[in-house]
């Protein structure tokens, strides 16, 4: 299955699904991007390797109100997170090899140790208080 957009019509149903069990993968793009634009097959095809995740795909511009205070810094910006704990949230060069080992080696780690580092990092502090996707979906 390739990720879902998020749109007006669906954010209930994109709500309930971040909510669940699985791990979630967001991608943060805008429409003007040229490199957005490329990159959503490739995100699309690394979604297909993945099919026990949730990859979403999220126009910073067009859904604001959902992701306008977070620090999107360049583009394309994944959002990896488990439960309440967001394990990545960074650039990423426009590669599906890349991608798929990044997603592969952050959902080979448990909860625990994704508590771990979030003790040990300021940075992954700092994620856990404003990337939760499922608290933007919440608020928005």
């Amino acid at each position: 299955m390739a990720s879902l957009t998020l749109n007006f019509e669906n954010r209930e149903e994109i709500a309930a699904a971040v909510a669940g069990d699985r791990w979630i993968v967001a991608c943060l793009c805008a429409a003007w991007c040229g490199t957005c634009a490329t990159y959503r097959a490739t995100f699309d095809e690394v979604a297909a390797r993945h099919l026990d995740k949730f990859f979403v795909w999220i126009d910073i511009e067009d859904h604001a109100d959902v992701v306008g205070d977070l620090d999107v810094e360049n583009f394309p910006t994944l959002l990896i997170q488990h439960h309440e704990l967001v394990a990545f949230f960074g650039t990423m060069l426009p590669d599906a090899g890349i991608a798929h080992r990044l997603v592969q080696s952050t959902s080979a780690q448990s909860d625990q140790e994704l508590q771990a580092l979030i003790t040990n990092s300021k940075e992954r502090a700092q994620w856990q208080r404003d990337c939760n996707l499922r608290t933007l979906l919440g608020q928005a």
